[in-house]
C-alpha cells in the first residue's frame, strides 16, 4: 500500500468537486485557513460550477479531478463535497501519474466510490470531513478538521469512544476501508468492489429506509464480504427513514442479524459520517481496534 508524504507548510493543496454542485460559502472559509496555516491552495476551474444537481458536466468534473491527480505538486486533493457524480466519470480516470507522485484524497459519502478504487490501486486515502463541515459556528476549527489534519501531517490518530448497545468485544488488526454503505453496495460487481478478507470494515450511511439498509447488509453477506472480516465499525447512520407499515427493526438490530453468525469484533456508533462529527480514517492503513465492556479504541498503527 502506498502511503503518500504527509504535509508540510509550503505544500500545495487542491480542491475539487467531482460530485454534487457547493456554494462558494461553503468551501472559502477552508481555503483562507490552509492558507493562513501556511499552505497553497488552487481550486479546480469548475469547482463552483452548476450542471443539473452536479459541480459542472461530466467532463468539467472529471477535467478538475485529472487535473489534480496528475498534478506532481499537488500533496492532498480535498473534495468540496458529495451528494451524487463521482461514479459518473470514474471509469474515465487514470491514475498512472497519481501513482508517480502520490497525494492524499480527502472526501467522505460520495466519495467512497474513490476511495475504494485507489485502495485497490494500493493507494491509502482519508475518509475525512470536508470543508463544510471543518468549522464550528464560530468559524473555529473543530475536531473533525483536527483529526484530519492530524493524519494530513503524519501525527496519527487513536480513537477512544464509550461503549454502545450491540457492541461485541474483541481485539484485532487489519487494514481498513469503506465508507459509505450505500456506494459501497452499489460497487459490487465494478472494478471498485472491496476485498474485505482480513480487513476491518467502516460502513455509515444516511437518509435510506431502513428495510434499504436491511437489503444492502444482506447483499454484502451473500456475496461473502462479511465472512472473513477482521472487524466491523459502523458510524453514525443519520436520518433512516422507515415505511408506513414499519420495518420492525432498529439499524443495530438490522446489522447485528446480519453478523451474528461471526465472531469479529463490532463496534457501534463510531463518531464518523454525516452526523455532525466526523473522525477522519486513513484508509489502506492498518489499524487497531479493541471492543471492550466499557469503551471501544481505534488506534493507527
Amino acid at each position: 500500500m502506498k502511503t503518500p508524504p504527509f504535509l508540510k507548510p509550503g505544500d500545495k493543496i487542491r480542491i475539487v468537486s467531482p460530485a454534487g454542485k457547493v456554494k462558494e460559502k461553503f468551501v472559502l472559509p477552508a481555503v483562507k485557513w490552509f492558507e493562513k496555516q501556511g499552505y497553497r491552495v488552487e481550486l479546480g476551474e469548475h469547482v463552483f460550477a452548476s450542471h443539473l444537481q452536479f459541480a459542472g458536466t461530466d467532463r468539467q468534473r472529471l477535467e478538475d479531478l485529472q487535473t489534480a491527480l496528475d498534478d506532481p505538486e499537488a500533496a492532498a486533493i480535498v473534495c468540496s463535497r458529495g451528494g451524487y457524480g463521482t461514479v459518473r466519470i470514474i471509469s474515465k480516470l487514470n491514475y498512472s501519474k497519481l501513482m508517480e507522485h502520490p497525494k492524499w484524497i480527502v472526501g467522505f459519502s460520495d466519495i467512497s466510490i474513490l476511495h475504494a478504487c485507489l485502495n485497490n490501486h494500493e493507494m491509502a486515502t482519508i475518509h475525512g470531513a470536508m470543508p463544510r463541515y471543518f468549522f464550528d459556528k464560530e468559524g473555529t476549527p473543530n475536531e473533525n478538521l483536527q483529526s484530519l489534519m492530524q493524519l494530513l501531517t503524519g501525527k496519527g490518530a487513536s480513537y477512544s469512544i464509550p461503549a454502545a448497545q450491540g457492541d461485541r468485544q474483541g481485539r484485532t488488526t487489519g487494514e481498513l476501508i469503506g465508507g459509505n454503505l450505500s456506494i459501497i453496495s452499489s460497487m459490487q460487481g465494478t472494478r471498485c468492489e472491496l476485498n474485505t478478507a482480513g480487513k476491518i470494515l467502516f460502513l455509515e450511511d444516511i437518509d435510506e429506509f431502513l428495510y434499504h439498509t436491511d437489503r444492502m447488509m444482506h447483499q454484502l453477506k451473500l456475496s461473502g464480504k462479511l465472512k472473513n472480516l477482521a472487524g466491523l465499525i459502523l458510524g453514525s447512520f443519520t436520518d433512516m427513514k422507515d415505511n408506513e407499515s414499519p420495518f420492525g427493526k432498529t439499524i443495530h438490530e438490522i446489522i447485528a442479524e446480519a453478523v451474528e453468525e461471526f465472531s469479529f469484533p463490532v463496534c457501534y456508533d463510531f463518531p464518523a459520517g454525516h452526523d455532525g462529527k466526523n473522525l477522519a480514517l486513513a484508509f489502506g492503513k492498518k489499524w487497531e481496534l479493541d471492543v471492550t465492556k466499557t469503551h471501544s479504541t481505534l488506534s493507527l498503527i
